[in-house]
């Protein structure tokens, strides 16, 4: 059976990545910087299923933080990672928060590809990567403006995805870039078109159906091929 790190894994569409690849019995290591009860319930599931693995404290934008996850890690190895943490800040050109948007680069863009880099010798050769970025960033799809930081942050961790995808083909690890829909989550203000649930379900599809032909592709979790 897989097993699947989900960065960011205590709350949202992360969380629910986590709880149903746990129903899915594959072994999975969540990350996140403060655990949530919901998240802390999988940790101890007597199901007959396997728990949850919980690595709380870990800190995307910190380069210790990372490293010292990889550590305590280094008896593992893993066939599947997904990337989900992240922030949205609003910003119009009028409001320009330029520490914000520093912030949004940081987590969304740095964050990914830092835990990657610090893992990436975890991952077993033909694995699986899957970076949550946005349609967002894409700059063909821009046709209304502001949301500074967040474009700026997701448009630059796609080009992160395709380098990746470049740099770890030689061990046949394919990397995709997923859009999960405009999601009912904390982070939208629980507006929304997609529950938590049916988001996750989707990407997990998306991630099923990932192969190196696809690496370094960006995909709506409908199954949309989006535009750069």
């Amino acid at each position: 059976m897989p097993t699947t790190m989900i960065v960011g894994g205590n709350r949202g569409i992360g969380f629910e990545l986590v709880r149903q690849l746990h129903l899915r019995d594959h072994r999975v290591i969540a990350t996140c910087r403060k655990s949530s009860a919901a998240l802390d319930a999988l940790t101890t599931s007597t199901e007959g299923k396997h728990p949850v693995q919980l690595e709380a404290g870990v800190d995307v934008t910190k380069d210790d933080s990372v490293a010292a996850l990889a550590e305590r890690l280094k008896d593992r190895k893993l066939n599947e990672l997904i990337v989900s943490a992240g922030v949205l800040r609003q910003e119009s050109l009028d409001n320009l928060d330029f520490d914000s948007i520093r912030f949004q680069f940081e987590v969304n863009t740095l964050g990914p590809l830092r835990v990657i880099a610090g893992v990436r010798h975890l991952m077993r050769d033909g694995g699986k990567i899957g970076i949550m970025t946005s349609r967002m960033g894409s700059i063909t799809d821009n046709t209304s403006g502001g949301s500074y930081g967040y474009r700026i942050s997701k448009c630059a961790v796609n080009i992160v995805g395709v380098s990746l995808a470049h740099d770890l083909r030689d061990r046949e690890i394919s990397v995709v870039m997923l859009h999960p829909g405009f999601v009912k989550t904390e982070m939208t203000g629980g507006r929304g078109h997609l529950e938590p649930e049916e988001s996750a379900r989707l990407l997990l599809d998306r991630f099923a159906d990932l192969d190196l032909d696809a690496s370094g592709s960006f995909w709506h979790a409908d199954g949309e091929e989006l535009p750069w």
